[in-house]
């Protein structure tokens, strides 16, 4: 499923594409992917693109308001890509690819069209309060949240560091891959607990995150089966992973070979020597009084 690099570089293309467009028509074919089919029929025409952004996994298609009602309440196309998903413009005579369910008439005679083989995607239209608490249920942007919030998010909850960085309420945008990266990078194991951080791990961690996703997006993300960005190219950041679906290879830090844990019901990929499985509470409790009984012998 595509994450933050990957929604991230489709919103940036399609930015640059079709930024400033106004939507003439909307064509549905299959919808049950779609929250109020009419809405998007009956909403959309006549709108204007102003803008293309990320939203942590979500791409919003910010909407300029019809000339005849000036003091509309902010609206936005919502776009969840799925596992399958691609939104991309297309010349509108070019024949239709296979599971294309959604197309957009622009008004410079392109095609903005939505192809999804699986359908797991999402897509609605949202206006004011409905925009607002539809954004609310996510959390904090991992490229924007400071060092503060970062380690109060992380350290707040006994859960395991994994499932804290996939939880979408607690971080918008990271998924599977880059929680692994980050954690192989900042050398933490995927089971430890939250609240078991120390702040410096907490920081590691953080800057750990930021660095990947900075230079994934810069790769265009990872193309692990069929993701491609707007205009058909797939990532290369695949190029770079070093735990993500490394099971049973070298360690490219210190050689010992990549595990396999399930963590948050997701595959874990870690190293058991530069991120050490955390001890459990009556262990450590055992280690402090034996460092205790050998200092002061």
């Amino acid at each position: 499923m595509p994450e933050l690099p990957e929604v991230e570089t489709v919103a940036r293309g399609l930015e640059a594409a079709v930024a400033g467009r106004r939507i003439v028509s909307v064509t549905l074919r299959k919808t049950d992917f779609i929250d109020d089919p009419a809405l998007l029929e009956r909403e959309l025409p006549g709108r204007r693109i102003e803008r293309v952004e990320r939203y942590g996994k979500f791409m919003l298609l910010r909407l300029a308001a019809l000339e005849s009602i000036p003091a509309a309440p902010p609206e936005a196309l919502l776009v969840h890509l799925g596992m399958t998903g691609n939104l991309a413009p297309n010349a509108a005579g070019q024949p239709l690819r296979k599971h294309t369910h959604t197309a957009f008439l622009l008004d410079d005679g392109r095609e903005l069209r939505y192809t999804d083989a699986r359908r797991f995607g999402r897509m609605a239209f949202l206006s004011g309060e409905t925009l607002e608490r539809e954004l609310e249920r996510f959390g904090a942007d991992p490229l924007e949240v400071g060092r503060a919030e970062f380690a109060a998010r992380m350290r707040s909850s006994r859960a395991r560091i994994k499932a804290l960085l996939l939880d979408q309420g607690v971080l918008r945008g990271v998924g599977n891959i880059y929680a692994d990266e980050s954690l192989w990078r900042a050398r933490i194991h995927p089971a430890k607990p939250g609240a078991r951080l120390s702040e410096r791990e907490a920081e590691r961690l953080r800057q750990a995150l930021r660095a990947i996703l900075a230079r994934a997006i810069a790769l265009r993300g990872s193309s692990i089966s069929d993701f491609v960005d707007a205009d058909g190219m797939p990532g290369d950041y695949q190029q770079h992973h070093r735990a993500y679906g490394r099971e049973g290879k070298r360690c490219f830090r210190c050689a010992r070979t990549i595990r396999r844990i399930i963590v948050a019901g997701r595959s874990s990929y870690f190293c058991p020597r530069c991120q050490p499985a955390p001890r459990g509470p009556r262990r450590a409790r055992a280690k402090r009084r034996s460092t205790r009984r050998t200092s002061k012998g």
